[in-house]
């Protein structure tokens, strides 16, 4: 989610379509939360880590 969500922000950015951009920002804001809650141990939607 992370990876999808760089890769949006970056061809939101480039192409200049701002739906793209949003997405992108959202995106990326969540797939981090995700990764910090998974690395520090917390169990993530009933997984103990999250890929």
């Amino acid at each position: 989610m992370l990876l999808i969500g760089v890769i949006l922000l970056i061809v939101g950015f480039i192409t200049d379509i701002a739906i793209l951009w949003t997405i992108g920002i959202i995106l990326t804001v969540i797939g981090a939360v995700l990764w910090i809650m998974g690395s520090m141990g917390h169990a993530v939607a009933g997984r103990r880590h999250y890929w």
